[in-house]
This record gives structure tokens, sequence and C-alpha cells, in this order.
């Protein structure tokens, strides 16, 4: 029902809109470089009212179209730069104005200032993304990438750190534009919230993106600037829960001539604590289950810009990431008296060590014409993680202890090439292609001498390489605009168990089109219809036939015959501008999945116990999924502003199960079970100034009950509040959040397959966050047509992803 009242809202509003009489136009360069700037707020105002308004392009240009013919006060607004002001009369016989080339210039009070940072988060949707701009609200959120991202319209993180986009895990994680080789799970808990400047969310993205990840991608970006002069910006934070945790991180620059060099440093460490319970129906059991991670994280970014001339520029950085943990499970199975079992008593500590480390490399030529570049780019990726594990099981009067070692590795290279070309004012040709060569290994030793054959010594690789690649052509026209485009792949794999013959081989050549439609009736109203085919392939994680968790009654591993899982996405969306940074965006999407990967879930015939599961992978037929999703940015009043988001998913989501065998006690057979899992997700950021210095938040979060293959899960809900201060001219912040208020956070659930259960797991979630931000520095950003690069991403490059 929601996603056809919202397919009828999207489609019937275009009717709505009447064209308007005339245009403004013109191009904002800057005095001193004479280069364009992009990003200037052009405001358009009637009797002293704002009307309308926009940003200028990449290459400084901007248009207001569809305006009533009367006569306008136009304002070029820049940060550090004069405000000017012109006047435009729009008549009958000049419905077309143009401002021409402005020249603005820096105040010259302005230029020993800092750049500040935003209080509240933004939300902005761009042609094929949405960019989150994270402040200081969600940096208080917690002190790690993946505490906050359950604050983001659309994005979930369950207790375990996995993450998904609209309801499915099968996402990208990128950090500045570039894939890594750890498991995304530990990686966002590795990263400190306030080393991160955005959070881009690509969930349909075009040809000249890498087709991996179902639901899309999530790119984090983190700090980086080119102000001239030494600039910087620290943050420090502790969070109070069982026991105190910390973090901190350190962002600066130093920009002199034609030479910028900047870093990024952060580090989170403290204890976590989870605990849960499930009770077995069917023997009376009860699981209690108790877990502390003891982790530490520490991040660096370093690099350099060097502006060789106008044309010309190389940049270097790499990104490094370390991270350790000692993990303590303990879980005690208890039967009824007289049952038959024996009472279990299990203690696991896992000592693990990791490290992340990219170098990149990039160039970038601009040629004569505006807009027309080539790029080449370089990366290189080194991964490596140990693990550590003691298995302690006390079983009646019995006590067994077996040790375990895993060691993964992985690199990643990638070469690619970019080129555009803007044909003339309304056409533009994107071409470009990509190699990447992909090896991960995994070893595993065991004292462990059981009867289960994937508790043994192993040996295991996994190699793909990937070449590809793409070419877009698009036009933009009055008020429509499109893209066609299309991505063609050589895709090979190996897979190597025990360092004997090939045990594993997929193969295959492929195409990836992608298409996209804007109608833009005017400034504040867009809408896009956008189609994609994408691939998820299999993770090492998902692939390697070795344990990758394990308790007395259930151990899971991988699947090396796993194949890759296809994805056709069609989308539709409508952004909305209004008021004085004001914003909605809604979208709808659905999805045809052919050889879905998926959970099972397997009674362990390897042991004589009747109640020990294994838990695996495996590819199934064909699926489909929709959804929608509403997010806004609303300013009720000066003092006051609020950020509410709703989505929706629905997938006939398909998994292996055994059930049991009418007429037996012990006897269980697999069957395929076939369930409409249906997700909601609401939000509200609820921000209150009460004058320059002092604000306050309150923050909502609703997650619905849903229905799984394996488990049905409860519904979830928190209430979170905040304060903000801000001193010393707005150079230093202090900040306060009081997360889960009310301590109602928890994952309960319930199932009947393979065995009746029911659950709870609840984990740290009422806490209390102090922080406090210093900013020091001084100078304005001279290279603003270089805005680009600051990101490490190029917003129309296809290689980069």
């Amino acid at each position: 029902m929601y996603f056809r009242l919202l397919l009828v809202f999207l489609f019937g509003s275009i009717t709505l809109y009447a064209q308007n009489a005339g245009s403004i136009s013109g191009k904002i360069n800057d005095k001193a470089t004479a280069q364009p700037l992009p990003y200037v707020s052009i405001v358009v105002k009637e009797n002293g009212t704002t009307v309308t308004g926009a940003i200028t392009a990449d290459n400084g240009t901007f248009e207001i179209k569809n305006l009533p013919l009367k006569t306008y006060t136009v304002e070029v607004q820049f940060m550090g730069y004069k405000t000017q002001t012109f006047t435009a009369k729009l008549t009958e016989t000049d419905r077309n104005t143009s401002l021409g080339t402005i020249v603005i210039e820096e105040e010259a009070t302005t230029l020993n200032e800092v750049e500040i940072v935003k209080e509240v988060s933004t939300i902005e949707q761009k042609l094929d993304r949405k960019v989150i701009t994270v402040g200081r609200d969600l940096t208080t959120a917690g002190g790690t990438a993946s505490e906050i991202m359950n604050n983001i319209p659309t994005v979930n993180v369950d207790q375990d750190g996995n993450i998904s986009l609209r309801g499915n895990q099968n996402v990208r994680i990128l950090v500045d534009g570039r894939p890594t080789n750890i498991d995304p799970a530990q990686l966002l808990k590795q990263i400190p919230s306030t080393s991160i400047k955005k959070i881009e969310l690509i969930t349909n993205p075009s040809a000249k993106y890498n087709p991996e990840g179902m639901s899309g991608i999530i790119n984090i970006i983190l700090h980086k600037n080119t102000n001239n002069g030494f600039n910087g910006n620290f943050n420090a934070g502790i969070t109070f829960g069982e026991e105190p945790k910390y973090n901190n991180s350190l962002d600066m620059n130093y920009r002199v001539g034609k030479v910028n060099f900047f870093s990024n440093v952060g580090s989170n460490f403290g204890r976590y604590f989870n605990d849960g319970n499930v009770f077995r129906e069917d023997v009376n059991s009860r699981q209690i289950i108790d877990i502390s991670n003891d982790n530490e994280g520490y991040l660096g970014k370093f690099g350099m810009d060097y502006y060789i001339n106008d044309n010309n520029t190389l940049s270097v950085y790499t990104n490094q990431n370390y991270g350790t943990g000692l993990g303590i499970v303990g879980v005690d199975i208890m039967y009824p008296d007289n049952s038959g079992f024996n009472d279990i008593s299990q203690i696991t500590r896992y000592d693990s060590d990791n490290r992340n480390n990219t170098y990149n490399l990039a160039y970038k030529h601009k040629f004569a014409k505006e807009g027309h570049t080539l790029d080449f780019e370089g990366n290189y990726n080194d991964a490596r993680g140990t693990q550590d594990a003691v298995f302690s099981t006390t079983e009646g009067t019995e006590t067994s202890e077996y040790n375990d070692n895993i060691v993964d590795e992985g690199e990643n290279i990638t070469l690619n090439l970019d080129y555009v070309n803007p044909i003339n004012e309304r056409s533009t040709l994107e071409l470009g292609a990509e190699a990447r060569i992909i090896g991960n290994e995994n070893t595993y030793d065991t004292t462990y001498s059981g009867p289960n054959p994937t508790l043994q010594d192993s040996h295991y690789t996994y190699d793909m390489n990937i070449y590809s690649a793409y070419a877009t052509f698009g036009q933009k026209f009055e008020k429509i605009s499109y893209q066609l485009g299309a991505r063609f792949e050589s895709y090979k794999a190996e897979a190597n168990f025990n360092r004997g013959e090939i045990t594993f081989t997929d193969e295959y050549i492929t195409v990836y089109p992608s298409a996209y439609l804007t109608y833009s009736p005017d400034q504040n109203n867009m809408f896009q219809l956008s189609y994609s085919r994408r691939v998820d392939r299999p993770s090492l994680e998902q692939t390697k036939p070795i344990r990758e968790f394990a308790t007395p009654l259930l151990t899971s591993y991988g699947n090396q015959f796993l194949e890759p899982q296809f994805t056709s996405s069609v989308e539709m969306n409508y952004t909305k501008m209004f008021g004085e940074g004001s914003s909605v965006t809604a979208g709808v999407f659905y999805r045809f999945i052919n050889n879905e990967i998926s959970r099972v879930l397997f009674p362990d015939e390897t042991t004589e116990n009747t109640q020990d599961l294994i838990m695996s992978f495996d590819n199934f037929d064909r699926n489909t999924s929709y959804g929608f999703d509403v997010s806004a940015n609303y300013k009720i009043a000066k003092w006051w502003d609020i950020q509410p988001a709703v989505d929706f998913s629905s997938i006939s989501q398909k998994g292996a199960v055994a059930q049991l065998v009418p007429g037996t006690t012990d006897e269980y057979e697999t069957v395929i079970k076939e369930v409409d899992v249906a997700a909601f997700n609401a939000r509200l950021n609820s921000n209150f100034r009460v004058n320059d210095r002092l604000s306050f938040l309150l923050f909502g979060f609703y997650r619905g009950a849903v229905d799984g293959v394996q488990n049905d899960s409860k519904e979830m809900y928190k209430i979170d509040s905040g304060a903000r201060y801000t001193l010393l001219d707005n150079q230093m912040s202090i900040s306060v959040r009081f997360n889960d208020m009310f301590n109602t956070m928890r994952y309960g659930f319930d199932g009947t397959d393979p065995f009746p259960q029911t659950g709870e797991f609840r984990w740290e979630s009422r806490t209390v966050y102090f922080g406090i931000n210093y900013r020091f520095g001084g100078g304005k950003n001279r290279a603003m047509q270089r805005r680009q690069r600051d990101d490490n991403t190029k917003q129309s490059s296809g290689g980069m992803f």
C-alpha cells in the first residue's frame, strides 16, 4: 500500500508544474585567481523577500529558470567573499537576463578566519547520490563510524556491527572512494566518528562505477582541506557506559604555494559489553551469553597535493588502519533435571590484530576546454588480520580445550583511467578503463581433534582478476536530461583449498547497463528515473570453508562454491527545495535478484549431538524486492529545525532450514523456506538553538518487527538527547549526548526452525558522551576549482569505483 501511494504521489506531482516565463543566468569567477567558483549561493529576492535560489556548478555557471516576469534583486553570496547585489528585470521583450561574468573578491577582514564546522548535519540529494555532511550532532552520537551509522537515513547497523542499506546487507563500503580488504563491520569500528567529513549513499550507481553491492555503495569521506597556511581541527571525546571509552582525532594541513600537505589521525579504544539469552522450548533449555570486547583502533591519513600548474595536479595519499581486540565470550547452557542432556559451559577468548593500509597516486590533466579532463589513478591496498582463539568447554564433569589460529591476508591493486569530454554545451561523453587484481589467503591451524571436518588445519586462497571498460553519454536540455551507459567486464575467480588443484573456478564476460532520466520543471524540483544492473560477489568470509564463528551448539563457515548474485534495479526519486535550506527527498525502488546468496541453517551430521547446528551460505534461484524512503530538512523557525526520515523495504527472501521430520524426535530434513520480509524504520532529529552559543537536540529512532527465514525479530526503539555550547569566537565547542535515555534498545527474536526458541540480546546502548572540538589556524581556500580533489572522489569519473 505504501509503495503504491508513493508512486501515485511521485508521478502525479509532475503534472502540477506549469512553465514560467523568464530566466536569470551568469558565471562567477574569483578575482585573485580568475578561476570559476563552484557552490556559490545565488539568492533571488522580490521586495526583500527570498523567492528562489541556486548554487553555481563546477564551472561557476548558474541559470535560474521559470521566473514570473518581474523585477528582482540578485545577491551573490559566498563565505569569506564580499556579497554583490544586482538588479534583473524580466519583461515580455527581455525574458532571459544574463548577468555575464561576475568577479567576486575576498573580504580583507576575513583572511585569518577558519572554516566553521557545521552544527547540524545536512542531507543533499545530488544526481546519483545522497550526501550527508557530518555535523556535530552526528559526531556526538558515538565514538566510531559504526555508532553514528544508525543515525543516517536508510542505513541500519545490527548488534554485531553488520551494516545494511535499505534493508539489505549486500552493500559496498568505501573509504575516500576506495575499497578495502577488511571486513566492513570491523572497519567501521576502527574509524573515529570525528574523522568523517561526509557520508555518500549511492543506491543506484551508473555504469561508470564498479558494479559491486546489490543495494548500492556507502562511501565514507575523511577530513581533508587545502586552506592556505597552517590549519587544524582537534576532537576528543569520552563515552560513559559500563566502562569509559575514548576517541580522538586531529585534522591538519599546511598549504604554501603549489604544495598542500594534509593529515588526519585518530584513535578510539575501550571495552564494550553485550549479553543475551536463548530459550529452547522443545527441551526447556536456556543459554546465557556474556560478551566483552576490549578494542583499540587507530587511523592515519597522510597526503600531498602538488599543483604543477593550472592544468595539471599530482596527488598522493595513504590511509593506515590498525586495530586490536580481545573478546571474551561466555556461554552457559542449562537443561532441566532428567532431560538426558548435560549442562554445558564454555569460555572463549578471541585475541585479534589487524591492519588495513591503502596507498594512492592520482594525476589530473585539464584540457583547454572547460570540463575536458583526463584522470589516472593507481591504488594499492594491503590487509592482514590474525585471530588466536582458545575454546574451553565443560560438559557435565568433563573439560576439553582447543586452540584456533586464523590468518587472513589480502591485496587489492587497482589501476584506472578516466576521460571526460563535454562535446558541447548539452552533451558529455565519458570513457574509462580499469584493471583490478585481488588476492585473498586464509590459513587455519587448530588443535581440535573432534569429528567436525570444518575444524581441521587448512589453507585457502580466493583470487579475482577483473578487467573492465565503460562508456556513458549524456545530454541536458532545458528541463530534461538523460544519461545512457554500459560497463563491459571480464571476470575470473579461482578458489584453492589445501594447496591442491583448483577447487572452484568462475569465469564470465558480461555487461552492466545503466540509464538516467531527469526532469527539472524549475530550480526547486527534480524528478529522476534510473536503471542499473549490479553484482554482489562472494566475500572471503562467505567462501572460506573454515570456522567463522562457533559456540557449543553452532558452527558457522563459508561455502567455496558460491557464485555471484546479480541485481537489476529501477528507482524513481523526487527532490523538492523550499524556503531557506529546507528540502525533502523521496524515492521508490524495485529490484530483481538472480542467483541470490542467502544463509542456510541445518543440523551438524558430523556429531552425535542432535542439537548441533551448521550455519553457512548458498545460492538460490530468483527473488524480488521493493521499497521507498523519504527524508527531509525542514526549518520550522529560526531556532528550530528537524530532519525526519522513514524507509520501508520488502523482499521475498529464501533460505534453507532444517525442519523436524513428522513423527520423529531427532530426524531433520532440509527444506527451502520463503518469507516476505518487510522492514520499516523511522528517525527524527530535532535541533533547538537557544542563542549563537547554546543548542539542544533530540533524536528518536524506531525499527519495526521483521519476519525472517531463520528468526522473526521484534521492534526496536530509543530516544537520545544532547546539548552543545560554543566559545572562543566559535573556535571551540563542548558537546554532551545522552544515548538511549530510557534504556529501551534490544534485539529480541523468536523462531520455529530447526527448533522452537525465543531470545534477546542487549548491548551498551544507554551511554553518555562528552566531546570537545577546537579549530586553529587561518587562511582561505583559493583553489576552489580543485574542490573535487579535496574529497578524494571524482564525482564525474568512473574508474574511481
